[in-house]
């Protein structure tokens, strides 16, 4: 039984999470902001047609935003992960093996439903996402997760399609493939997409077709990979539906200042607040991490004095502990920091993770593994009940005291998350 993959995508999901509980954003241009309101990560379809970019820096739209009444708002994370967290739950009604790619994309498994018009249930998945979240979304259905994602562009630019399109019965699967970049094709960054532009393939099209010459070249230049971006655009599997995701191998934390900052105790503070978010994720992992990198850095648009270092630090036992990794992180961050310099980045890396139950002891370790245990263990069960960051360390630095603290000045409320801030109906 041939297989069949449908990728689920919210269309513009960060603008669409903040319409459902503001419907007077409908029609409007949108637009949502990265960390600190610095550049554009989300657009509604109207932002789009005004000529707003993607990765554009919120201070060069100043004029643009006055002329067109552009909504602006700031990332709202909580809110998204929430919303995002329903959306894979609906989805995830409407197929056995479901894989949730990012926060707005899943993969279906739609094997076995040969007897089923594909285009028809797809519409029925959009309709129930809709109704359940107020999220749209567009599907596109193919043989392989590669024209999974091709399809998926050509649904959500094409009204026609209405969101759907099953590229398993479709007439246009040349002309889709034709009118497809090969650095829009999934897989394809852009220094292999340079080589494939520059050996003559510029679309999709071209690089399914490749003669053997062409072909063996491309595989000398991008190994297995390339080869099997080959096979799925010819519409044979290499990828199944990973209803497993692999474990991570690293995890990191850092942020951009809006503004730099000088001071040692100030970088220790945003420093030991990173820490604290990424010994939270190794936990949510159920891992361990034996490796710490520490590093910093000034603007980069200042060439002449910039300033990068990091600090690796190989612990003596792999640990979950947010006290035991803020003191080396400490100890990193005293020996690459260099004083006058303007500092933009901290940020802190969990390297070479392993599950937690595979801990090694060491001989001569003198900290009381379970009672440290324990103690993690309570302070994840009190932030997840009473909200993240109620208990934390002093080394974070005081509510209300953190220059460094990244800034969301236009959020909309927690509308998902917070008791506080639940929607009132007046």
């Amino acid at each position: 039984m041939p297989p069949v993959f449908a990728l689920a995508d919210c269309n513009n999901f960060y603008v669409s999470c903040e319409r459902v509980f503001n419907p007077k954003l409908e029609g409007e241009p949108v637009v949502v902001l990265s960390n600190n309101d610095g550049c554009v990560v989300s657009r509604s379809n109207e932002a789009k047609a005004l000529g707003i970019k993607m990765g554009a820096p919120i201070f060069e739209l100043s004029g643009m935003i006055k002329r067109h009444g552009v909504k602006v708002f700031s990332s709202n994370y909580a809110l998204y992960g929430d919303m995002s967290q329903r959306v894979m739950e609906t989805l995830s009604g409407f197929a056995e093996d479901i894989e949730i790619y990012s926060i707005d994309e899943a993969f279906l498994d739609l094997s076995g439903f040969e007897n089923t018009d594909l285009t028809d249930y797809g519409r029925r998945i959009c309709s129930a996402v809709k109704q359940c979240t107020g999220i749209p979304v567009s599907i596109g259905i193919a043989e392989t997760k590669t024209l999974a994602k091709i399809a998926n562009k050509t649904a959500k630019k094409s009204p026609e399609t209405k969101g759907v399109l099953d590229l398993t019965i479709s007439s246009r699967k040349e002309s889709m493939l034709a009118g497809t970049k090969v650095s829009d094709i999934w897989g394809i960054g852009s220094s292999y997409s340079e080589f494939l532009e520059k050996i003559g393939i510029k679309n999709a099209l071209q690089l399914r077709d490749a003669d053997s010459f062409l072909t063996s070249r491309i595989k000398r230049k991008m190994g297995v990979w390339g080869a099997r971006i080959i096979q799925e655009l010819k519409g044979i599997p290499c990828y199944s539906v990973e209803t497993c995701p692999p474990p991570k191998k690293g995890i990191t934390v850092s942020r951009t200042f809006r503004h730099p900052i000088e001071s040692l105790s100030e970088l220790k503070e945003a420093l030991a607040t990173y820490v604290s978010m990424g010994a939270e994720k190794l936990r949510s992992e159920n891992a361990a991490t034996c490796t710490l990198s520490v590093f910093l850095h000034t603007s980069r648009f200042k060439k002449e004095d910039f300033y990068f270092r990091i600090k690796s630090i190989d612990l003596p036992v792999a640990t979950v502990d947010t006290g035991e990794l803020i003191r080396y992180a400490g100890e990193g961050l005293e020996e690459i920091y260099r004083k006058g310099c303007m500092y933009k980045r901290v940020g802190v890396m969990f390297r070479d993770l392993l599950p937690d139950t595979r801990i090694q002891m060491g001989l001569f370790d003198g900290r009381n593994r379970r009672r440290s245990e324990k103690l993690m263990q309570t302070l994840d069960a009190v932030n997840l009940k009473m909200g993240s960051g109620t208990l934390t360390y002093a080394v974070t630095g005081l509510a209300g005291t953190k220059p460094w603290h990244t800034v969301f000045e236009r959020r909309s409320p927690c509308y998902t998350t917070d008791w506080n801030q639940i929607p009132k109906v007046l």
